[in-house]
């Protein structure tokens, strides 16, 4: 490959990063404009217009012997199972965080999560923590410790958000599949649950969908491919960006997140700027450390 190529490839590779993670930081608007539907409804519908949509994009890239391999491997299936419960999971308290104007909560979360990547890595994989990402981890726990003391509550929303992407992404580290096939996977495994409780819906008069507005339908239905193109973009993206370009990257969901609910009127007190004043440092640092450990390191 010539230096031309791997240039026009990195920016392909940055182009999709970036596209990934400002859809991701825009979400929170989708949730709004939708908020008259139940945090649990709208979980189910975008897990049911996940698995169409999914599947087209697996037989476009020729990917369905993915699936199929992973379809014959019950540990595959069984750690895909575990997986699916902690994005559904996290799905949900998104939904309802942003809806309840919450979205500083979901914000700090996502700023702490790859903090928590990095404990994990510690607790559980036996890797040692280097000076930055110490003092990193310190201050995201000292900003959390100001929150509760001063702002009087626990960031539990956050602490939950960051918790369970973290344990899902670690889960889905530990298994051979793409991260396409492997959504696919999640969200068939989800599909029947998602289903019985829109039926449930259906049966008692409760359902939103084909019962509101043309637009509400629409938007509804859109929240199948909200899910899975920013996940394609990013598995475009890791296949051709370093490390540590994916390290920074990640601050622009939460920081566009943040920036949304101070667009929606949410409170700001003194004690969230303390906070995500210690959790801002602690971002730099984790991208400082990022940069200066792994310098030409791709994925």
């Amino acid at each position: 490959m010539t230096n031309l190529d791997q240039i026009q490839k990195s920016q392909a590779g940055l182009f999709a990063g970036v596209a990934a993670y400002v859809m991701w930081g825009f979400f929170p608007i989708y949730f709004k404009i939708t908020a008259e539907v139940p945090p649990l409804e709208i979980l189910a519908y975008r897990i049911l217009w996940s698995v169409p949509f999914g599947f087209l994009i697996i037989v476009f890239r020729k990917q369905i012997p993915d699936v199929v391999k992973a379809l014959k491997s019950p540990k595959t299936l069984l750690l895909l199972a575990l997986a699916a419960m902690l994005i559904a999971m996290n799905w949900g308290i998104y939904i309802w965080t942003v809806q309840n104007d919450q979205i500083f909560q979901a914000s700090l979360g996502y700023y702490i999560n790859p903090l928590m990547f990095v404990l994990i890595g510690v607790a559980f994989l036996e890797e040692r923590l280097r000076k930055l990402q110490i003092f990193a981890v310190l201050l995201a726990t000292i900003g959390v410790v100001i929150l509760t003391i001063i702002g009087g509550q626990f960031p539990w929303i956050a602490i939950i958000l960051a918790t369970s992407f973290t344990v899902y992404g670690v889960i889905r580290k530990q298994l051979d599949i793409g991260a396409m096939p492997g959504l696919f996977l999640e969200t068939l495994i989800l599909f029947i649950p998602a289903t019985a409780y829109l039926i449930w819906l259906h049966m008692h008069g409760q359902m939103t969908f084909l019962n509101a507005s043309t637009k509400l339908d629409l938007l509804l239905i859109l929240a199948g491919p909200l899910t899975v193109l920013p996940l394609l973009a990013f598995a475009f993206a890791t296949r051709r960006l370093k490390l540590s370009t994916i390290g920074f990257l990640q601050f622009i969901a939460p920081s566009l997140q943040f920036l949304i609910g101070l667009y929606y009127g949410e409170e700001f007190t003194s004690a969230y700027l303390l906070c995500f004043s210690f959790i801002w440092g602690a971002a730099l640092l984790f991208i400082i450390d990022a940069v200066r450990k792994r310098p030409t390191q791709k994925i």
